[in-house]
């Protein structure tokens, strides 16, 4: 059987049961994953080439770094201190958007999410609130905070990239004339109609990930302050990480030993810290994400779409085909993978149509980031899968109300701040 359509019929496989959810999500990512390499679509090497990946070795790294500020009690502190200022889970959720949201505008978003959801577990933890009502608040912030800035998201360089080779470029903050708008009206949109949608899970959760109910008052000081000092300079070192040369996931892996060598958190801590179940299925669907792309499967799927269309559609047409398109894509690949497949067709369409390749490559970046409606579109979304107890629908429930009113709000400003026909 052809490579290509081996490799689609595994993705609507890997939809369905991700829907279904009869298995683990982690087992059917690796069952696609081993089912590629025994179907000769990838090699070994490639197929698991994604538990190598520098965003899984930056998971494990920070669910160190985010443990011992659990561990220590630290975490728990910083809730304190937020609850004192959010009296309300509806303040909590608005507190915690506005402080990602502006974080991943500078840091990764990925980095953002996995250093702070220790953070709002211990705030969960401190005000009795469901961990499972302010964790996807936070992903889905990091996720449009990451339109801030050209940094605040690997699909914006991608696309910054593919511009510059043509002689075009982005600001740095270019990105924030949409993304901004979005980021404002999905921090209401939680804090009014989207927090009834919200699922509603108990206060206390199932034990995983950073949960131990025990008493910190014999935690030594300095632990928490070292626990503390290290989280900010990791961030601080993501913040920096083109000035001092160290990718993010170095850096993570740096503060982690820290914290295990001083004896700040024990190696047994360390690996209770770590969510396997994060690490296959992100593992296992970066499999899925390269067979798409070896195979030429994903790419095929972007131009039946946007050829469907035609050369003499309307450039509102266009720029919602393409936005749509990414929107979906994204929800079932990688984000990055997604803008990085897209980017160089929509380049050419726009080309063939005599449109402004900066007009088509915003839509396309901005329409991937929304990656809001289920858990392997962006890694933070994988990361709180277990820490949240949530399922597959509860992406589905609360994240498609808010790719519509991001669609909304882009299909709005698009076409003011980057027309097709300047």
């Amino acid at each position: 059987m052809d490579p290509m359509v081996i490799t689609l019929l595994l993705l609507a496989f890997a939809i369905v049961m991700f829907v279904w959810e009869k298995i683990p999500l982690a087992v059917t990512s690796m069952i696609v994953c081993i089912a590629l390499v025994l179907t000769k679509v990838l090699t070994v090497p490639e197929a698991f080439g994604g538990f190598i990946n520098s965003n899984v070795i930056l998971f494990v790294a920070m669910f160190i770094v985010g443990g011992a500020l659990f561990e220590t009690g630290m975490a728990n502190k910083i809730g304190g201190l937020v609850t004192k200022y959010a009296k309300t889970e509806r303040q909590l959720i608005v507190v915690i958007m506005v402080v990602v949201g502006t974080m991943s505008g500078l840091l990764s978003n990925t980095g953002t999410s996995a250093v702070l959801i220790p953070v709002v577990i211990g705030i969960a933890a401190k005000s009795g609130f469901s961990r499972s009502r302010l964790l996807l608040p936070l992903v889905f912030a990091a996720a449009m905070g990451g339109n801030l800035s050209l940094i605040g998201a690997p699909g914006n360089l991608i696309g910054q990239a593919a511009l510059q080779e043509m002689g075009l470029s982005f600001g740095f903050f270019e990105y924030a004339k949409v993304g901004l708008p979005m980021l404002i009206v999905g921090i209401v949109f939680y804090a009014t109609i989207g927090y009834k949608l919200l699922p509603s899970g108990p206060s206390v959760e199932v034990e995983g990930a950073f949960d131990h109910n025990v008493d910190y008052s014999h935690v030594p000081k300095w632990k928490q302050n070292l626990a503390f000092i290290v989280l900010v300079l990791t961030i601080l070192a993501m913040v920096f990480e083109d000035k001092i040369g160290i990718s993010l996931s170095i850096s993570g892996c740096i503060g982690a030993l820290i914290l295990v060598l001083t004896k700040v958190i024990t190696e047994k801590q360390a690996y209770n810290a770590i969510d396997m179940q994060t690490i296959f299925l992100f593992g296992g669907t970066l499999a899925l994400a390269k067979a798409l792309e070896v195979t030429g499967a994903g790419e095929k799927i972007a131009e039946v779409v946007i050829g469907a269309i035609g050369q003499n559609a309307s450039p509102f047409v266009l720029l919602v085909a393409v936005f749509l398109l990414a929107c979906v894509m994204t929800n079932f690949m990688s984000n990055t993978a997604t803008t990085a497949l897209l980017v160089p067709i929509s380049i050419s369409i726009a080309a063939g149509m005599g449109a402004d390749p900066r007009a088509v490559v915003m839509a396309t970046v901005i329409g991937g980031s929304c990656a809001y409606a289920t858990p392997i579109g962006m890694p933070a979304n994988t990361m709180v899968l277990g820490p949240g107890g949530y399922k597959f629908m509860d992406y589905v429930k609360s994240g498609l109300p808010l790719i519509i009113v991001s669609t909304i709000v882009s299909l709005v400003l698009l076409p003011i701040f980057f027309p097709f026909y300047p």
